[in-house]
């Protein structure tokens, strides 16, 4: 079976595996979702423990992604698994893996164009306040930046939809948060 260390290894290796059901060319350790790996004795045998950290508390898509995690470590002979969804610190978009934000471009989707550390653009000159989800995001199309806002709501709750003005494509934005 290997030392802990090795076994959490693997496991890590088959949840990197498993897509997110919302963007499935993602993964959920991509995502950075997945928080932990533990593995504890039990006299019954050892239990495998993922621990787990929504994008957003009441995600709809946490259920499925906890059935998906159960499935794809039984199906590899681990037979006791336990999910802890943990709450805090809250997921943020930094997590997202660099070889995750790649997928979401190639997949069409413009990855957050900034770090989700409060950072908030001001600008006095229309006194209004942008948010860091207004921030131009690059067109995962062309690469052009020359892109704007349309809608602050894209098909999820976690992304907006823009235009490139360059290329006219409309596109998702992963916002940062």
């Amino acid at each position: 079976m290997g030392s802990l260390r090795e076994r959490s290894e693997r496991v890590w290796g088959w949840l990197a595996d498993v897509p997110d059901p919302e963007i499935p060319v993602i993964s959920i350790v991509d995502l950075g979702i997945v928080r932990e790996v533990n593995w504890h004795d039990d006299p019954a045998g050892a239990v495998c423990e993922v621990v787990i950290t929504p994008t957003y508390s009441g995600c709809p898509a946490t259920e499925v992604i906890g059935r998906s995690i159960e499935e794809a470590l039984r199906e590899r002979g681990v037979e006791r698994v336990r999910l802890e969804s943990r709450i805090a610190p809250a997921w943020t978009t930094d997590w997202l893996t660099s070889e995750g934000r790649r997928k979401l471009s190639e997949y069409g989707i413009a990855p957050p164009a900034c770090r989700a550390d409060g950072r908030q653009v001001i600008d006095i000159s229309g006194l209004r306040r942008r948010s860091s989800e207004d921030a131009p995001a690059a067109c995962p199309h062309c690469g052009s930046a020359h892109t704007e806002p349309i809608s602050r709501h894209g098909s999820t709750p976690c992304k907006a939809l823009h235009r490139c003005l360059d290329c006219r494509e409309p596109f998702d934005y992963f916002k940062c948060h």
